[in-house]
C-alpha cells in the first residue's frame, strides 16, 4: 500500500489497522490519518467500504479490530466529547421532516456545548435558508446547507461528509464546495469528504485516500498523487513497446489505447506516446479495472 504520512502530531482523525467483517464483505487493515486544517477526499466505487468506514468512525457500527482516534482520543471511550466536536453531513436527511428549520435548530442546539446562535443566524442569511419552512419542503441542496449550518454553528472542528454532493446539480455542488473551502480557511477545521464524484475532490481536496474492496490502496496528498501517476495514450503499435506488467490499467480501443502508470515506470516511452496528467477519476477507474496488485506492490 502506498501511504504518505506527515510528521506533525496534530491529527484530528487517525485509523490504524481497522477491520470489520460482515457476511460477504470485509474491511481490512484500514490505515490513514488527517491533520488539522485540511480536506481529505475519501474515494472508491460503490461498495468499496466508504460508508462502513464512516459508521465505524462515528461508532454507529462496532469494529472487529484496530484503533480509531479523533483529536487523539479513542472514539468509543470519549464518544460524547468527540461528537460535541464533529459535524456529520450525509446525502440522507437526518432531521425531522415536519419541523421547520428554526424548530429543528432548537432541537439540535441543546446537544452542543459551543452552540453559537449568532453564527447560525448568519448562516441562515448567507445560505438563503428559510427559517420557517418545514424541512420536508426544502430541496436536497437546501437540506445540505442546513446540515452544514448546524455543523458550522457549533464550531465543529471536523466535518465528516458522506456523499454530500450526490444528486445535486453542478451549480449547487460548486456552491457547497465554496462553503467548505471558506470554512477551513482559519486552519482550525478539517473535512473528511467521502464521495464517488471525484471532480468535486479535484477542486478542493488536499489529501486523497482511495479504498477498493475493503482495503486502502493509497493515502497521500493530492498533488503527490497526481505527480506520481500519469495517463499514457498512443496507437496500438506503441502499446506493444510498453512493459504491460508495469501498467496499472489499460483501456484498448480500435485505433489506440489509454493506460495508467507511474511516471517512473513509463519514463523513456516512445515518441508516439502522449503522457498526460491524470484526473482522480482516471486513477480510480483504472485502478478499479486493473486490480490492486500493481498498487499494493509499491
Amino acid at each position: 500500500m502506498t501511504t504518505e504520512t506527515t510528521t506533525t502530531t496534530d491529527k484530528v482523525l487517525e485509523l490504524v489497522n481497522v477491520s470489520k467483517t460482515y457476511d460477504g464483505f470485509s474491511l481490512r487493515d484500514v490505515t490513514f490519518s488527517l491533520e488539522r486544517g485540511y480536506i481529505m477526499g475519501f474515494i472508491g466505487p460503490n461498495g468499496a467500504g466508504k460508508s462502513t468506514t464512516i459508521k465505524l468512525i462515528l461508532n454507529l457500527a462496532k469494529k472487529s479490530g484496530g484503533q480509531i482516534r479523533l483529536f487523539g482520543l479513542d472514539h468509543i471511550g470519549h464518544e460524547l466529547e468527540i461528537k460535541d466536536r464533529i459535524g456529520f453531513v450525509s446525502d440522507e436527511n437526518l432531521y425531522y421532516e415536519d419541523l421547520t428549520v428554526r424548530e429543528m435548530k432548537n432541537v439540535v442546539r441543546g446537544f452542543y456545548s459551543k452552540w453559537d446562535e449568532g453564527a447560525f443566524s448568519r448562516y441562515l442569511k448567507d445560505f438563503n435558508l428559510p427559517a420557517d419552512k418545514p424541512i420536508k419542503q426544502l430541496s436536497k441542496g437546501m437540506k445540505m446547507k442546513f446540515s452544514l449550518a448546524v455543523a458550522l454553528s457549533h464550531n465543529a472542528e471536523l466535518l465528516i461528509m458522506d456523499e454530500p454532493t450526490s444528486g445535486l446539480d453542478p451549480l449547487v455542488r460548486n456552491e457547497l464546495l465554496d462553503i467548505l473551502q471558506a470554512a477551513i480557511e482559519d486552519g482550525d477545521k478539517s473535512v473528511f469528504f467521502s464521495s464517488h464524484i471525484t471532480s468535486d475532490l479535484d477542486k478542493i481536496a488536499d489529501y486523497i485516500t482511495f479504498i477498493h474492496n475493503g482495503s486502502v490502496l493509497l493515502s497521500m496528498t493530492k498533488d503527490e498523487l497526481l505527480e506520481e501517476y500519469c495517463v499514457a495514450k498512443g496507437g496500438r503499435e506503441e502499446l506493444a513497446t510498453l512493459d504491460r506488467g508495469k501498467l496499472i490499467g489499460v483501456k484498448e480501443q480500435a485505433f489506440g489505447f489509454e493506460a495508467l502508470a507511474r511516471r517512473e515506470d513509463i519514463a523513456g516511452a516512445g515518441a508516439g506516446i502522449v503522457i498526460e496528467k491524470p484526473t482522480l477519476e482516471d486513477i480510480m477507474l483504472f485502478m478499479t479495472r486493473g486490480g490492486a496488485r500493481h498498487v499494493a506492490s509499491h
